[in-house]
């Protein structure tokens, strides 16, 4: 069967930090999205898992890269590289994906049209014959199980690795939407800068990530729920001799706190351009936080007590977009919020 099926569909959240394919309703592959690439060659040497191991250890030879940066193409050339080399990953029985795809992507809600356009030129050079966009707070929605075509307002926050997406849901469109450049990376990037200048080491992108994941937290008072301090290995800033630095919550707290204080902001700022009606929704609903900022410690707590609206942490927050494409791709004739 799988010689003459000469279209296959896959359903694709293209992340910042980390790229989720859908196929045959199951998600077939989760992995971070870099690539490394051989710069004698221009050839691929490794995507995902393999490229991100080699991420900032690599030789003149090779360069591991991240082509999205801040939700969007950064590098289209190294994006379609690895889009091709993800989608390789998929096998379907004993055949590789042939070059017939139809294709529903998850993209940033505040994309230009040459963003867009980026995307999808990158999805067409891949193999990719029918293409379709959905914006990431609508299929995120999708993916939760709201009924997005209801008329009753509902409103995502979706904190991904590049960008932090906001939007007000109603009827099958977006009311209200706020898109800021404001996420993960920037948080990676408060690490970073904290170490350097607090403690005088100077860490790695991928050791900020760890300290994140360890000790990162939007509150300084965590109770009960208090991760233990996080040793820090890297060179002195000065003497490059090493040194070994506990790191604790607080700390990652107060450093990332004008971050925080940035997707605040936008939240409230979409609240603001809200219609009274679908405001009183929201205020019933909750809010709902999704993508990989909603793991962050203490955040649905901070932003509930700033809002004060209930703040909902969708049950698997990082897979939230690509359940809502895999949805999508199911009810391409049904759903007039996908874009070709």
């Amino acid at each position: 069967m799988g010689f003459f099926n000469l279209t296959k569909e896959i359903a694709m959240d293209l992340g910042t930090a980390n790229t989720v394919i859908i196929y045959d309703d199951k998600i077939v592959v989760d992995q971070p999205s870099y690539v490394a690439i051989n710069r004698d060659t221009n050839q691929m040497e490794a995507v995902g898992e393999k490229a991100k191991e080699m991420y900032e250890k690599t030789n003149e030879r090779i360069k591991s890269v991240r082509p999205l940066r801040d939700g969007v193409i950064a590098d289209f050339s190294a994006c379609e590289m690895m889009m091709r080399g993800l989608i390789k990953m998929v096998q379907t029985g004993h055949h590789l994906f042939s070059p017939s795809l139809r294709m529903v992507i998850g993209v940033p809600s505040g994309s230009t049209e040459v963003e867009l356009r980026a995307v999808r030129d990158s999805a067409e050079h891949a193999d990719g014959r029918d293409v379709y966009l959905i914006f990431e707070p609508m299929a995120a929605a999708v993916g939760i199980g709201i009924d997005v075509e209801a008329a009753q307002g509902n409103m995502i926050v979706d904190i991904g690795g590049g960008s932090t997406e906001i939007a007000v849901i109603s009827l099958g469109g977006i009311v209200s939407n706020n898109s800021i450049r404001v996420a993960g990376d920037e948080i990676t990037a408060d690490i970073q800068n904290y170490m350097s200048q607090q403690h005088n080491v100077k860490v790695s992108e991928r050791m900020a990530e760890r300290i994140k994941k360890n000790v990162g937290s939007a509150l300084t008072d965590l109770s009960d729920e208090a991760p233990e301090d996080y040793i820090v290995c890297g060179p002195n800033r000065v003497s490059a001799l090493p040194m070994r630095v506990p790191v604790c919550y607080q700390e990652i707290a107060k450093c990332i706190d004008g971050t925080i204080r940035k997707i605040e902001d936008a939240v409230l700022s979409a609240l603001e351009n809200t219609p009274p009606e679908l405001y009183a929704d929201i205020v019933e609903n909750g809010i709902y936080l999704t993508g990989g900022g909603a793991l962050l410690r203490g955040l649905d707590k901070r932003l509930q007590t700033k809002i004060g609206i209930p703040i909902h942490i969708a049950d698997d927050p990082l897979h939230s977009v690509v359940k809502g494409t895999g949805i999508a791709l199911k009810n391409i004739g049904r759903f007039s919020f996908l874009m070709r």
